[in-house]
């Protein structure tokens, strides 16, 4: 089976792997520059489930690609704070797009006002560790559970999620 990822970041690519490893898929993945048409900082729920949707809908639409996967991450404002969210969609050619959320994190205030004032994760979060590509790696997740749940571990749960509906619905 041909499935496209609506992504390079290493982090999503081995968390679409992990799972489809685990099922009795044959697969072959490719990596794609899906476009998520949602702002580089997604912050709401809508815009992150969204930007997933973009992402695996425009993978599918590729010649020959079977499945289609988008992960996004975003932020979502709570009356507790701003938090990390992440949303990911699987798309079937000619049939409704499956969708499933994850994990949340209220982010600390001192990134959150960042974010508020329009600088992106990633960039924040690079420069808050003073490291480079935070996001390939542990993510700001790793960073903020102290390596308990990293970026890669966040969208294999939600890969699963995807992969589950799609068994079963077939």
């Amino acid at each position: 089976m041909k499935i496209a990822v609506g992504s390079r970041n290493k982090a999503k690519l081995t968390a679409v792997e992990n799972v489809l490893q685990a099922t009795e898929i044959a697969f072959d993945i490719y990596p794609i520059d899906a476009p998520s048409e949602v702002s580089s900082m997604p912050f709401s729920d809508e815009e992150t489930m969204k930007g997933a949707m973009n992402r695996a809908e425009y993978c599918v639409r590729q010649q020959d690609i079977e499945l289609g996967i988008g992960l996004e991450g975003g932020v979502t404002e709570t009356p507790a704070g701003l938090f990390l969210i992440n949303w990911g969609a699987l798309a079937v050619r000619d049939q409704e797009t499956l969708v499933a959320g994850g994990a949340r994190i209220k982010l600390p205030e001192e990134i959150a006002v960042r974010l508020r004032n329009g600088e992106e994760l990633g960039p924040v979060m690079d420069d808050f560790c003073q490291r480079e590509n935070i996001r390939h790696g542990e993510g700001a997740i790793g960073v903020f559970t102290n390596g308990m749940v990293t970026r890669d571990l966040m969208f294999t749960h939600i890969m699963k999620l995807l992969v589950g509906q799609y068994q079963y619905q077939l």
